[in-house]
């Protein structure tokens, strides 16, 4: 099943490129990919963005996202969501499901949905010994 990330990278990467934003995590990666006499900003997670089209790639990551969530859901349907991040965030092993919600939150998936989603997960990790 694809991940959120499956649905938007390509778009993502198109969004850097047109933003003139890239990743650094040294000085010698900045130097190399920053442009003379443009200013840039942090934008975290080691991401850099020409001050001028700060706003602008925020606004369009954000629509993207949403779209990537509206595709996610109407292919995969909510409890198969639930379950894919059941499995990703390991809750058989740690019996808390709460980092799979908050990966699940701006789905619009409650927590007790999430809750609900885990009883029949965890029943069948046990079934088939998925520890």
């Amino acid at each position: 099943m694809k991940s959120l990330q499956d649905y938007i990278k390509d778009e993502q990467t198109a969004l850097f490129k047109k933003y003139g934003a890239f990743f650094a995590f040294s000085v010698k990666q900045y130097k190399n990919a920053a442009v003379e006499g443009t200013q840039y900003v942090s934008a975290g997670s080691g991401m850099f963005c020409p001050a001028d089209n700060e706003e602008a790639l925020y606004e369009d990551l954000k629509n993207l996202y949403e779209k990537g969530i509206t595709q996610d859901l109407a292919e995969n349907g909510k409890e198969a969501i639930i379950r894919r991040e059941l499995s990703n965030y390991e809750c058989q092993l740690t019996g808390d499901v709460t980092n799979a919600y908050e990966a699940l939150e701006d789905y619009g998936i409650t927590f007790e949905e999430v809750q609900e989603g885990y009883v029949s997960y965890h029943r069948e990790c046990v079934e088939n010994d998925w520890f």
